[in-house]
């Protein structure tokens, strides 16, 4: 009987934008089944980020990333990386081997955990002319006290 020797991959898998918000749930269980398939053990499974693209691939412009680590034989890999290109619903997917990737590095955070800071409102302003010498700054007047 042979020993299968599994080792930690890499996957990141490129899904339409618009497809993943409306069909998240199984997005991600396509992805887990082609992995399922290939006799991967999911370590981790979650979004990367929401981008838009710097070109169009299939007609579309923004995709979102999901970036999974898992346990797979070596002889899988093959098979695994061609049920993602032939899957209709991956616009792109890269596996590397990822035996220097650490416990901590998979717990970090991705880009799509970060909540963008919310500026605080900007008050209108306008500029009026002064009767002044070129050479003086305007005055610079909020709506409120124009009234």
């Amino acid at each position: 009987m042979d020993t299968v020797t599994k080792r930690l991959y890499e996957g990141m898998f490129l899904i339409d934008a618009a497809e993943a918000v409306s069909d998240w749930d199984g997005v991600t269980e396509m992805v887990k089944r082609i992995l399922e398939k290939g006799s991967a053990e999911i370590v981790s499974l979650r979004k990367w980020d929401d981008r838009r693209l710097a070109y169009d691939i299939k007609g579309k412009d923004r995709g979102i990333y999901i970036l999974v680590y898992f346990n797979a034989p070596t002889a899988a890999i093959s098979g695994i990386e061609r049920d993602f290109r032939l899957s209709e619903r991956i616009m792109r997917a890269i596996i590397i081997r990822g035996d220097h990737i650490t416990q901590a590095d998979m717990d970090k955070d991705t880009p799509a955990m970060y909540q963008p800071a919310i500026p605080a409102p900007v008050a209108a302003v306008a500029v009026s002319p002064v009767e002044a010498p070129a050479n003086e700054a305007a005055t610079i007047e909020t709506q409120e006290n124009q009234g």
